[in-house]
């Protein structure tokens, strides 16, 4: 290397130096003031997350607001007013977008009760606040995605979000875990793998109902068969009624925890055949009793069912005629308003139908969803022996929640990662949901326990509730907005 290289390239490193001081210097104590509350913003952040390597990030938010090596104002300077124009724009879309993932990923966010599950705790037009810091906010595990969408972009129907990278599962400290009686926010564990053009019921259970090569071979009627990363699987909102290491059995509608039968919600609705005293029940008498217009079913009746009717006790007329009958979801006081207001005679709960797809196949083949269990609930930490019946239970949590995808049971024997195992011991722990419109909900009684890597968060409060049955300024429900969203605990 030459004397002249030397010198040039001692030259170049100085003006780097001066030019690095001079940038330094030329800001100002407001500026100093605005990046040191970032600063210290940022760094209580990581201290948060527990990955010191994400400080490294730092250095960016030096040269944002110090420094500037990086142009990302470049377009202020540009003497076309039309790239001025635009670029503000992007430039705000963007900084909203940062700000709207960052509150969502690690404060909350809402959503919006699509289905009766949970009728009438929380109503169908419902959207709710959903706290992600009680529990802890899960660390985003597929990081580059669209915070606006869960799993699919709006019109142009893509992927939301990019499949990689894929972190591994990551909870920050919350203020508690789940409670018994907690409504909670959750990925279904169903959820992972999804007949695009069927989604409910979900794709096992399409696979138990058609046949695992029906469902694959037939993309015209159940449509691509797509995986979903944990957290991009659809959101559910149920209530948690069995806690990790509990046992849960169901009596005639009635959940016992470890033998001992635990109090119903005041809001928790069955499925009930009632009949009208006389003429047919009217809208203004449906409304009275909170009963939708989803769930106003009339029953056809025919003669041939004459005889079965009147043994369950339904009137039928002199004439062979039989005054209406429906079929509701209803709460206990409904039942009581609707049984003292004398327009309605017989009322009975519906049995609960036989040969459900319920959790666990091959166990449950026997159960209903108003009789079931015994079951017991995975628990991190605990160990179970690996019989067969244990096999079938636990098999989804070993296999698809716990990532030993090389395990299975052959000639009375499990493998676990490809080797023979007696026992397994549990790395996470595992809830039981369950919907308080008990008979009108998908829930674990159908597909099975709630990994801890599936909590999302809990719903707070209604921010605002639309009846879709109702038009103008009826349609929103005021008595509803800013109220809490489990008001039974």
């Amino acid at each position: 290397m030459t004397g002249n290289d030397n010198t040039q390239q001692e030259n170049h490193r100085k003006s780097f130096k001066e030019d690095f001081i001079s940038r330094v210097k030329n800001n100002t104590k407001g500026r100093w003031i605005r990046f040191g509350i970032v600063s210290v913003i940022f760094f209580l952040w990581v201290a948060w997350l527990g990955n010191w390597w994400v400080a490294l990030w730092w250095l960016l938010l030096f040269d944002i607001y110090i420094t500037g090596y990086i142009p990302f104002t470049w377009w202020k300077k540009s003497k076309n007013k039309m790239v001025r124009s635009v670029m503000s724009w992007v430039d705000a879309i963007v900084y909203a977008l940062i700000l709207v993932y960052f509150v969502f990923t690690f404060i909350g966010q809402n959503y919006q009760i699509p289905s009766s599950s949970l009728e009438k705790s929380l109503l169908v037009g419902d959207y709710l606040w959903v706290n992600k810091m009680v529990y802890g906010p899960r660390v985003p595990m597929t990081p580059v995605h669209f915070p606006l969408a869960q799993n699919t972009l709006p019109i142009i129907n893509t992927k939301s979000y990019i499949e990689n990278p894929q972190w591994k599962y990551h909870r920050l400290p919350g203020l508690r875990s789940v409670e018994r009686g907690d409504i909670v926010v959750f990925n279904v564990p169903a959820g992972d793998t999804v007949a695009l053009k069927m989604q409910n019921p979900d794709y096992y259970t399409l696979v138990r109902m058609f046949g695992r090569e029906t469902v694959h071979g037939n993309p015209a009627q159940f449509g691509e068969i797509i995986y979903r990363p944990v957290d991009r699987r659809e959101n559910y909102v149920k209530r948690a009624v069995g806690l990790p290491g509990e046992t849960i059995s169901i009596t005639d509608g009635v959940i016992y925890i470890d033998g001992e039968a635990i109090e119903k919600p005041v809001d928790a609705q069955f499925n009930y055949y009632y009949q009208s005293t006389s003429s047919p029940l009217t809208d203004e008498q449906f409304d009275t009793w909170g009963i939708s217009e989803d769930d106003r079913h009339r029953i056809n009746v025919t003669p041939a069912d004459l005889p079965g009717i009147e043994a369950l006790g339904f009137r039928v007329n002199e004439d062979g005629s039989v005054p209406a009958i429906y079929l509701s979801p209803l709460t206990d006081k409904m039942v009581a308003d609707m049984t003292a207001s004398g327009s309605v005679g017989k009322i009975m709960k519906q049995p609960a139908p036989e040969g459900d797809f319920l959790f666990p196949e091959g166990i449950a083949d026997t159960w209903t969803r108003a009789d079931y269990g015994e079951l017991w609930i995975p628990k991190k930490g605990a160990t179970i022996p690996l019989n067969y019946d244990n096999w079938l239970t636990y098999e989804r949590c070993i296999r698809n929640y716990e990532g030993h995808h090389d395990a299975y049971f052959k000639d009375g024997k499990a493998y676990i990662d490809g080797k023979p195992a007696d026992t397994y011991t549990f790395a996470m722990d595992y809830y039981f949901m369950m919907g308080d419109n008990r008979d009108n909900s998908l829930d674990s009684r159908y597909w099975g326990f709630v990994p801890e890597d599936h909590i999302v968060g809990k719903p707070e409060l209604v921010l605002v509730s639309f009846d879709k049955d109702k038009g103008g300024l009826d349609k929103i429900r005021w008595n509803r907005i800013f109220t809490s969203a489990n008001p039974s605990k």
